[in-house]
């Protein structure tokens, strides 16, 4: 593990291996290593507050799956 990817304490705090993931697939990814996480998931660019909280875990998303349509 990089030390990118550990906190002080020895915990992951990171997770590149999910990149490319859906996000249900992230989110089992990230909760299996950190189960304690408030996982939020945002639009890539998305405007996100600076103040740090140890179990919040970002996910940032940047593709329509979908086609969108009315209804």
């Amino acid at each position: 593990m990089s030390s990118t990817e550990c906190g002080g304490g020895g915990a992951k705090t990171s997770w590149p291996e999910v990149v490319g993931l859906s996000v249900e697939e992230a989110k089992k990814v990230i909760l299996k290593d950190k189960p304690d996480a408030d996982i939020v998931v945002l639009p890539v660019g998305s405007v996100v507050t600076a103040d740090y909280r140890p179990n919040r875990v970002r996910i940032f998303v940047d593709i329509v799956a979908q086609t969108p349509h009315v209804g």
